[in-house]
Formats: structure tokens, C-alpha cells, sequence
């Protein structure tokens, strides 16, 4: 029975480990804003 209990807290925890580092393992410094998108077009274009 413990064995089920600890199988199923393992469990738990890498799936909230899965998200957590979905979640925050983006950029550093966060998405970029709409402004900062629109700068970058602008400056790509001849």
C-alpha cells in the first residue's frame, strides 16, 4: 500500500515539476510587449 501512496506522490511531483518548468522557463526578462514587437517590424523592413 505505501508503495502505491509513494508511487502516486512521485508522480505528482514531476508533473507539477513538468508545468512549474514550462511556466517559467522562458526568456529572462519575460515576453516581449507590443511596443518592443512593433520596433523590431519596423526596424526588419527596407
Amino acid at each position: 500500500m505505501w508503495l502505491l501512496i509513494l508511487e502516486a506522490l512521485a508522480a505528482l511531483v514531476l508533473f507539477v515539476f513538468a508545468i512549474w518548468w514550462t511556466m517559467f522557463s522562458g526568456r529572462r526578462r519575460g515576453e516581449r510587449g507590443s511596443g518592443e514587437r512593433a520596433d523590431a517590424d519596423e526596424q526588419r523592413r527596407p
